[in-house]
């Protein structure tokens, strides 16, 4: 379900010396003009740009979702094992985070243009690929070359929104941008369980189902994505750039197989985490001795800037918690079919679509975003509380009423923390710094799947330990690991709110330079 997002002109506003009126009644209603360093952009502009890249984004979104109901069946298909479920979500998030950084600092060097045609390029390889996987293996692999477009496309849409949309009006547009990935993962757990259950179709149709809109996002932007071009003198931080995520990419591994293929004490383990830690270090020492480099250090002196960075990554894991783990809960431990699994989770879904689109309008209208933040977090950790107490038997409509209240939260929060970060940017750490807030939700995304993957799996085994795999002690099982994990989830979100109700709030800037 892609949402409407072309609309136009009611009120009638002058600044400078271009005017336009738009009726304030339209789902995309766009500011008179939008401010760019030497030139303006009408709403028509806005309105064509806004729709290639919600075409895009809808497009990397459905990816990650579509295939959750189908997940069980490809694993099992493709002769994979539970820890290997896991990894199908985790290597498309973590390449995601690992590639994040760069495309945001090439932002800030070239024509973020063409990193948006080369980012869904890359994405579009990556779903075909991922559609003729032979084995789980290959299908983990083709996942991270999806995950390193969806990186792009995930950092390079916020970019793009904040270089031409002053922060007051971009709550709007970023609601909008939320909404669309709401919508995809509205669409996709329905659609991928109708896709698997039809014989002629198949899961391999759950990947290629996103190519065409890639391709007609790709053609869109061609024709109508203008935007400056920014450029440096200076060298590239490539060692920052390749240390950053390589020890955070090895830090999730060893969270994602520690417990499993090796003891959390043990020398492996300690092989593992010193490698990380060592590349970590390094990537600080690169950075603080970086001419430009790819996090810049001061950034972690803005109060702000930390506060968003802790609370997106927590928040975050509220988000992969629901779609990482409930579908699973539903189809074992309740027994439904893929397709009757994805309808289940509509209530979330379209509480979240609904809670963004109009939080989007608030903020936009009020120039202020923490009242509708503070609510959001705070519904999120009592809804997920509330689900950490369900089991193999719990009434159905009462995970319905439970998992609303949660899309409630998240839709009143998660999106509108980036425009706090933004809004304390100076215009030559945009680019930067709006990548590194991305970066660490994607990060908290990815880390929150292995986490909470790994206490899901070590549940259901200790559960099952020395029993019979009788199919009422494994739906037992499933549906108290997923009340475990809800809990854990629960815990973590917390931290967010913590964060959030610390963050200082002020009036939003109504231009891209301007001030507030």
């Amino acid at each position: 379900m892609l949402i409407s997002v072309i609309a136009s002109a009611s009120n009638s506003r002058t600044q400078g010396t271009a005017s336009t009126s738009w009726r304030q009644h339209d789902l995309l209603a766009a500011p008179p003009y939008v401010e760019w360093p030497d030139q303006t952009m009408t709403p028509r502009q806005v309105r064509q740009v806004m729709s290639g890249l919600l075409l895009a984004m809808f497009a990397a979104a459905l990816s990650g979702t579509i295939v959750i109901n189908a997940l069980p069946r490809i694993v099992h298909e493709l002769g994979g094992e539970q820890r290997q479920y896991t990894w199908v979500i985790a290597a498309t998030l973590l390449a995601a985070t690992a590639s994040g950084p760069i495309w945001g600092k090439l932002a800030d060097r070239m024509s973020k243009k063409l990193l948006v045609q080369l980012s869904l390029s890359v994405f579009f390889a990556g779903t075909i690929l991922a559609g003729l996987s032979p084995t789980t293996g290959a299908l983990i692999g083709f996942r991270v070359i999806q995950g390193l477009g969806a990186g792009g496309l995930i950092a390079l849409a916020n970019i793009v929104i904040a270089t031409v949309i002053g922060a007051r009006s971009r709550g709007r547009y970023l609601g909008y941008l939320a909404a669309v990935g709401a919508s995809a993962t509205v669409a996709g757990p329905p659609l991928g369980g109708l896709i698997i259950d039809v014989p002629f179709l198949g899961w391999r149709w759950c990947f290629w189902a996103g190519a065409p809109l890639a391709i007609a996002a790709l053609v869109l932007l061609q024709k109508t994505l203008q935007v400056p071009v920014t450029t440096a003198e200076t060298r590239l931080d490539w060692y920052g750039a390749l240390l950053i995520p390589a020890g955070i990419s090895v830090l999730l591994v060893w969270i994602t197989l520690g417990g499993g293929s090796f003891d959390w004490l043990s020398w492996p383990s300690a092989a593992v985490l010193g490698v990380s830690a060592s590349a970590i270090f390094l990537s600080v020492v690169a950075e603080r001795r970086a001419a430009d480099p790819v996090v810049p250090p001061h950034l972690f002196r803005d109060r702000t800037i930390v506060l968003v960075v802790v609370a997106s990554a927590a928040l975050e894991v509220g988000i992969v918690s629901a779609w990482a783990f409930v579908a699973q809960y539903f189809q074992i431990a309740r027994g439904y079919a893929p397709s009757q699994s994805g309808l289940m989770m509509l209530p979330m879904m379209a509480a979240m679509v609904l809670t963004t689109l109009v939080c989007s309008r608030l903020v936009a209208r009020a120039g202020r975003w923490k009242r509708n933040v503070v609510m959001g977090a705070a519904l999120a950790v009592v809804a997920l509380g509330l689900l950490g107490t369900i089991d193999r038997a719990t009434s159905l409509w009462l995970i319905g009423v439970y998992a609303a209240v949660l899309g409630f939260g998240i839709g009143a929060s998660v999106p509108y923390l980036i425009i706090a970060a933004q809004d304390s940017l100076s215009h030559r750490d945009l680019g930067a710094g709006t990548s590194m807030v991305m970066f660490f939700r994607l990060l908290g995304a990815a880390a929150g799947v292995s986490v909470l993957g790994a206490v899901f799996a070590n549940h259901v085994t200790g559960s099952m330990a020395g029993g019979v795999a009788q199919a009422s002690v494994v739906q037992a099982a499933y549906g108290d690991a997923t009340a475990s994990t809800f809990r854990v989830t629960a815990a973590i979100v917390l931290v967010g709110f913590i964060c959030v109700v610390f963050i200082k709030e002020k009036p939003l800037r109504t231009t891209v330079h301007g001030h507030h």
